[in-house]
């Protein structure tokens, strides 16, 4: 059975209710364990460190779809001031698996994207999860070209499990509606910073993520399809996700070192659940630093790195 939950954190918060139990009792007894409580609480601290620094692909993979970590709307109702969400495709209707519009950030006026989970089954139901349709993408579409128009620099914040897949998406051009996007990405004439805060699925992810710098935080993931997809269909066995994951080089150590990812923002111990307010504060600090130098560099010249960047993609795997 594939794993659907990180559930160290719970073995850790028994392990330390039992612990608190063990010294109660001790209390009780009028045993001095002072000493011997110390050293073990420093050896579990130790343990749950190193664990920490060193998950599995497939445990970033589960900790990137904590139902506990801070959706895109909590990040951008912490990042931005005088937000205006927009909605609609101007042509279908309103995806709420997409959240859009104009904010201020630390003075500068900009255009944010992001995808939109939800946090408790209604509103994941409302906000499908988090798997956009092709509504999401033309209004994704209608806003970057907005932003160009008032020069506005674009943020983008992904977080899905992928585009929806289903006939009706199909049916109303779920991958022309992706490809547009990338196509406008690829050549906007204004600064676009993306950010990885959970999973980044598939080409619904990659719709929001060609930019001129690719930021992610250090648990987060981003691959071409699933661990389960990949494991379905290479070895037909979908319970084989764990042991896909450790191919599919999808964490944001590997993409760093591989060239795309531009910069790892490090999570809190726990990941960015545990303490959202440091978290999405090294979020701000790193945009803040990146939106700096990138609106310093010509329209031109921006251009062109974004091109040569875009182009380099992939070198590594001729080395």
């Amino acid at each position: 059975m594939v794993k659907r939950h990180f559930d160290y954190e719970e073995k850790y918060q028994n392990l330390q209710g039992k612990f608190e139990e063990l010294r109660e009792l001790s209390e009780a007894m009028q045993f001095d364990l002072n000493d011997e409580f110390k050293l073990m609480e420093e050896k579990i601290k130790d343990i749950r460190d190193n664990k920490y620094h060193n998950l599995t692909p497939w445990e970033k993979i589960l900790l990137s779809r904590h139902p506990e970590r801070p959706a895109v709307k909590d990040y951008i109702e912490f990042l931005f001031n005088d937000w205006i969400e927009l909605h609609g495709d101007r042509s279908y209707g309103e995806d709420s698996a997409i959240i859009g519009g104009i904010a201020d950030f630390q003075g500068i006026a900009v255009s944010v994207l992001g995808h939109q989970k939800g946090k408790g089954t209604n509103q994941n139901l409302k906000n499908n999860f988090g798997m956009p349709h092709p509504e999401g993408y033309r209004k994704v579409e209608r806003l970057l070209h907005q932003a160009e128009k008032f020069k506005r620099p674009v943020i983008t914040l992904v977080d899905t499990p992928g585009a929806y897949p289903g006939v009706g998406a199909e049916e109303r051009g779920q991958a022309w509606a992706i490809a547009k996007v990338l196509m406008t990405l690829s050549r906007i004439q204004v600064p676009v910073i993306a950010v990885v805060t959970g999973e980044g699925g598939s080409g619904g992810a990659l719709a929001l993520s060609v930019s001129d710098r690719l930021l992610m935080l250090s648990n987060s993931v981003f691959s071409v399809a699933s661990a389960e997809a990949c494991a379905s269909i290479l070895w037909k066995d979908a319970g084989r996700a764990e042991e896909m994951a450790s191919f599919l080089k999808i964490t944001a150590q590997d993409l760093q070192q591989m060239g795309i990812a531009d910069e790892i923002i490090e999570e809190p111990l726990g990941g960015a659940h545990k303490d959202f307010k440091t978290t999405a504060a090294d979020v701000q600090t790193s945009i803040s630093r990146n939106l700096d130098e990138l609106l310093s560099i010509d329209r031109n010249q921006l251009l062109e790195q974004r091109f040569l960047k875009l182009r380099n993609l992939g070198q590594f795997l001729d080395e």
